[in-house]
């Protein structure tokens, strides 16, 4: 085992350690969270499965037709079985149409963000309903950019991985071995048909990923460096509490 492997041993143990601690306090029965077949998702849910056993874990999974790929929900599905978790498949369309007899012109921007909120509101009603804590799924990378949907999949009664950057979540994966085709996918809210995270942002995460770390140690930053600071500062917002 190389120098690596086991510090992000040592990470791992950690956050299952807080993850253990959490459920012991709350004397909830078990937790719930999205899994959408992508790499996010997948190492959350082998977390807490570790964590808390197999039992106490169930996931939705919560696709829109005609948008999520066919092979994330098969990916999605597989994860679980894998686990050996209880899931559910429930499909928003249905919920999204309801939306369209609003009186107003929808943007482009409020109908992704609706189904943030509608998959988060699916997952709190499982937990409210089962006794349940939910999942977030977000990263460090995310959080710091802001590139979530408040009270969508920015709301989460806590973040297994949210103190792993977006490069880090992956050679957790890697050494999870969690499989080679979740590791390599293109990271997708799937929001819209064809978005990608990085196509989105502008950057890969690699280049974000430097980036976060190079503002940390006060060095002098690139042109590129900059425009993801301004990002960070932008939205740091919502990472604040209720403004009152």
């Amino acid at each position: 085992m190389t120098k690596e492997d086991r510090e992000y041993a040592r990470l791992k143990k950690t956050i299952i350690k807080k993850i253990r601690a959490l459920f012991a306090k709350t004397k909830a029965k078990g937790v719930v969270l999205g899994i959408s077949g992508g790499l996010d998702s997948t190492v959350t849910a082998y977390l807490l499965v570790e964590a808390l056993g197999r039992k106490k874990v169930v996931a939705l999974i919560m696709p829109e037709k005609n948008v999520t790929s066919t092979e994330n929900i098969k990916d999605a599905k597989n994860i679980a079985k894998k686990l050996g978790i209880k899931y559910y498949t429930i499909y928003i369309n249905r919920l999204t149409k309801l939306f369209s007899n609003l009186p107003w012109k929808q943007t482009k921007i409020a109908k992704a963000n609706l189904k943030a909120r509608l998959r988060m509101v699916i997952l709190y009603n499982f937990a409210n309903s089962n006794n349940c804590l939910v999942a977030g799924t977000s990263n460090k990378s995310e959080l710091l950019l802001g590139y979530f949907t408040k009270y969508g999949d920015g709301a989460s009664d806590f973040l297994p991985i949210g103190r792993l950057l977006k490069t880090e979540v992956k050679k957790m994966a890697e050494m999870m071995q969690i499989p080679e085709r979740i590791i390599r996918k293109k990271p997708t809210a799937e929001l819209w048909k064809g978005q990608t995270d990085e196509k989105e942002l502008g950057f890969s995460y690699e280049e974000i990923d430097k980036a976060i770390i190079k503002i940390n140690s006060n060095k002098k930053l690139s042109l590129k460096e900059k425009k993801i600071r301004d990002i960070i500062e932008k939205n740091r917002h919502k990472r604040l509490p209720i403004l009152i």
